[in-house]
């Protein structure tokens, strides 16, 4: 890859930290304050369904993830190994595909009662 390729991943990798750590915070906010408040699983998913503010942000959290994680990995990879080149990108990019599908399936269950 380029080095300008390398530094949109690069940057890519960071933006999505800082969304990921804003998120984990709120994500772990929110658990606590339904277990302080003793809510069951069952009100807990009440209140995610049909909810559009808590999909949006699931959403957000999940395609942060979906870019950060595939990233990194494949930085590990390539340090640690001898793979490299297009089939190591593509790899990564499989990685973040399936991320994203099964985060969304998740948050669309959680959310829309599909």
């Amino acid at each position: 890859m380029s080095r300008a390729g390398e530094a949109r991943l690069w940057l890519a990798q960071r933006i999505s930290a800082g969304i990921l750590g804003v998120a984990v915070v709120v994500h772990l906010g929110t658990i606590i304050y339904a277990a302080h408040v003793g809510f069951s699983a069952a009100a807990i998913i009440s209140r995610l369904h049909d909810n559009l503010l808590f999909a949006t942000f699931y959403f957000v959290f999940v395609a942060a993830a979906a870019v950060h994680a595939p990233i990194g990995l494949r930085a590990v990879i390539a340090e640690m190994t001898a793979w490299r080149g297009r089939s190591l990108n593509v790899a990564a990019v499989a990685f973040a595909l399936l991320l994203f599908a099964l985060g969304a399936h998740a948050v669309l269950l959680l959310t829309a009662g599909v």
